[in-house]
């Protein structure tokens, strides 16, 4: 398994980021995890995530990853991968 970060980013108070991530091999089974970095807390979640694909080339995909922030403050997002074997 291979393990990575894709891209860290912010979003906005009760708003929604949307970010691509492109080139991706279709033979490859790819895991998508977005986690809040920040600020830290321990109430109730922070961000609600969803992953979309589209086939970019006969041999490549691109995913869209879409992330809500529940909360009134700015949230710091990481969106972190993994390739299964």
């Amino acid at each position: 398994m291979t393990l990575g970060v894709q891209f860290r980013g912010n979003v906005g108070p009760n708003g929604t980021g949307r970010w691509f991530t492109h080139s991706w091999r279709q033979d490859q089974r790819v895991v998508w995890l977005v986690v809040p970095t920040g600020p830290v807390q321990d109430r109730t979640p922070q961000i609600e995530w969803k992953v979309q694909v589209e086939r970019q080339t006969p041999s490549l995909l691109k995913y869209y990853l879409e992330v809500k922030n529940l909360t009134p403050s700015t949230v710091n997002v990481e969106a972190r991968y993994a390739i299964l074997d």
